[in-house]
């Protein structure tokens, strides 16, 4: 069998799939080992021992905070738990039928050109942009959202946790004991969420940052990325999928008519994680756990059905998604928001891959594979029929 001269043509890899990229020290994806590390630490083990804070810092820092640099951190997240004058005039005036991943976008972007750093793209600047992006993000989407709904503002308690203030931004749940079990659920989901390496977002992020532009138009990069159905907005559709199905007893039969006319079934399946998403085990026992502590068992019930006609009738597994949607739909949070929740999380993992990149740069600048027409000759416009 003759071989491929790799020196005149290039190997192609549609997608970019199974591609060595670049490098980076913040995550390892590894199936053998049983999933997620990210700077080393086994996610497993930060969902059941660290609050999102920690996940935070050791990806924006490199390393697990002290006492102290867990509480200088958390407090510098709530001195940033305001955002501009221009930003909230913005989400005064856009429509209500605004798409919230468009808001998102534009309002990251304005804040790029009001932020303290703004004129800085130094590795120290970056980071204290990242923390305030941290604590920004989440009050430009509930802003947005209780706009849109006429409710009235509602600012982040000093004396919450992250995923804590979130969900009451979000839901205006909060104090009582399903409401601190709720949070705990989000906070593990947000740590989950947090990082994974070249997916699709994080490329774009990192593509961006490598022409040495602003920290803030890389992120904007990402957004615009996660908003594409291919990437973000998984959990949503499945919310759907699950809201469509209604009760338990009609999973089966749903499940399987949807697979005998070829209807995708959102939640299943992963591009990188060909034997099982490990995350999906951590959120489904919270699920589980969360169902209980509400009294409502439905739509984890409808879940596992699902999950076990996909299993039987075509070998796919769940990704961090599909139970996801089932915390998120228990919660309350609005399911339109639930990519915007996403980038709450991954907003950590992005500026610090904005950080490494620029930190050891070099322009990311691909070749394409030319499929046009071979040589053509010019003809003069007078002589072409």
């Amino acid at each position: 069998m003759p071989t491929v001269d790799t020196t005149k043509t290039p190997l192609y890899s549609p997608g970019l799939e199974g591609v060595l990229a670049g490098e980076t020290a913040l995550c390892h994806v590894d199936e053998g080992e049983g999933g997620l590390r990210y700077r080393g630490y086994a996610v497993r083990d930060l969902a059941a021992k660290a609050a999102f804070e920690e996940v935070a810092y050791l990806l924006l820092f490199g390393t697990l905070p002290t006492r102290k640099e867990l509480k200088d951190f958390s407090a510098q997240l709530a001195a940033h738990s305001v955002l501009p004058r221009p930003v909230e005039a913005f989400l005064g005036v856009i429509p209500p039928v605004a798409h919230p991943m468009d808001i998102l976008r534009t309002s990251v972007s304005l804040l790029g050109m009001t932020d303290p750093d703004a004129g800085d793209n130094s590795h120290e600047a970056n980071v204290r942009k990242s923390i305030r992006l941290l604590a920004q993000i989440p009050l430009i989407i509930a802003t947005a959202h209780r706009i849109a709904k006429g409710k009235s503002h509602v600012r982040p308690q000093t004396d919450l946790s992250f995923a804590e203030n979130l969900l009451c931004l979000l839901t205006d749940r909060s104090g009582d004991d399903t409401a601190k079990a709720m949070a705990r659920v989000l906070d593990v989901s947000l740590t989950l969420y947090a990082e994974h390496e070249f997916n699709a977002s994080t490329f774009s992020a990192r593509v961006t940052a490598s022409t040495m532009t602003d920290l803030h138009s890389a992120i904007t990069s990402a957004i615009g990325t996660l908003k594409g159905p291919l990437h973000g907005g998984a959990n949503e559709a499945v919310a759907e999928m699950f809201l469509d199905i209604a009760r338990p007893e009609r999973a089966e039969r749903w499940a399987r008519e949807a697979l005998a006319s070829k209807h995708r079934i959102m939640g299943f399946g992963h591009r990188v994680l060909k034997k099982g998403d490990s995350r999906s085990a951590i959120i489904q026992q919270h699920a589980e756990s969360l169902s209980r502590i509400c009294g409502d068992r439905r739509w984890y019930e409808t879940a596992t059905i699902v999950d076990r006609v996909m299993q039987q009738e075509k070998g796919l597994y769940p990704n961090l998604d599909f139970y996801t949607a089932v915390a998120y739909l228990l919660m309350g949070i609005p399911r339109d928001l639930y990519t915007p929740v996403f980038v709450c999380s991954r907003i950590t993992g992005w500026c610090a891959h904005v950080i490494e990149q620029q930190d050891h740069n070099r322009l990311i600048r691909p070749r394409a594979l030319y499929t046009g027409p071979t040589t053509r000759e010019y003809v003069p416009l007078d002589r072409r029929s």
